[in-house]
């Protein structure tokens, strides 16, 4: 059974830092390219940040560069988000996501997980 699980998640004043966790399990966790998603009320889903498989590499929205670390370690199937000059625009539920995309005889198929998602709020 597939499960991603986020935690780390609470109530921070602005300038302050979070360090988000994400436990996967129920998969071969170094086989995926792992995701930290956002989603603010009343807005869609954006993209946060992108770590590749064995961690060589990372992609940041323009708004978190500078600003948001994503890193994984295999060995703990763990995926971190560390937030840092927090802004009350950074309130939002944050997603964990896993995503693999395997070659088979049928063509090209996808695996993408989600977790349940971590509060976030950002507040004086």
């Amino acid at each position: 059974q597939v499960q991603l699980v986020e935690s780390g998640g609470g109530l921070v004043q602005p300038g302050g830092s979070l360090r988000l966790s994400c436990a996967a399990s129920g998969f071969t966790f170094s086989s995926y390219a792992m995701s930290w998603y956002r989603q603010a009320p009343g807005k869609e889903r954006e993209l946060a940040a992108t770590i590749t498989s064995a961690g060589g590499s990372t992609n940041y929205a323009d708004n978190m560069k500078g600003r948001f670390t994503i890193s994984r370690d295999n060995a703990k199937n763990t995926v971190y988000l560390q937030m840092n000059s927090l802004k009350p625009e950074d309130t939002a539920v944050y997603y964990c996501n896993a995503r693999r995309t395997v070659l088979t005889d049928s063509g090209m198929k996808d695996y993408d997980y989600w977790g349940q998602g971590t509060q976030v709020t950002v507040s004086s």
